[in-house]
């Protein structure tokens, strides 16, 4: 699932930001919730593109808190949903109102430091320069 989550905020992000060599996503869970077929993740997602020329300097990207709709089809999760906090001085309402009040408050917090992503970012890329 993790692995499904990366691959699609990527290419939801593709063309969005300045070109890069590689782009990479990781993410903090912090539950999901079942309805009926449907399962919504509460997550904190971390996306960076990178160049070979200056290493494992991130060169654009964001930070945010976002939920993903899973539905199940055929024994394979599909993404169905995706959604963000809307930027600016409506940013923690919106969180509020698209995240549940218990992981609210956590990712309001974790928008302080990036949810802590950046040594498993940094790896990610210093992975991809040593190929």
């Amino acid at each position: 699932m993790n692995k499904l989550i990366s691959d699609y905020i990527i290419l939801h992000y593709d063309g969005v930001y300045p070109k890069t060599d590689k782009q990479f996503e990781v993410h903090k869970i912090y539950g999901a919730k079942e309805t009926g077929a449907v399962t919504s993740v509460y997550l904190y997602s971390l996306f960076l593109g990178f160049n070979e020329e200056t290493k494992t300097e991130g060169q654009s990207g964001h930070s945010v808190p976002a939920v993903i709709k899973l539905k199940s089809e055929g024994g394979k999760y599909v993404i169905s949903h995706y959604k963000e906090p809307r930027d600016g001085a409506d940013f923690k309402r919106s969180l509020y109102k698209i995240f549940p009040r218990k992981y609210a408050g956590i990712a309001l917090k974790d928008t302080e430091n990036s949810a802590g992503l950046q040594k498993e970012m940094k790896q990610k890329a210093e992975m991809w320069l040593r190929k």
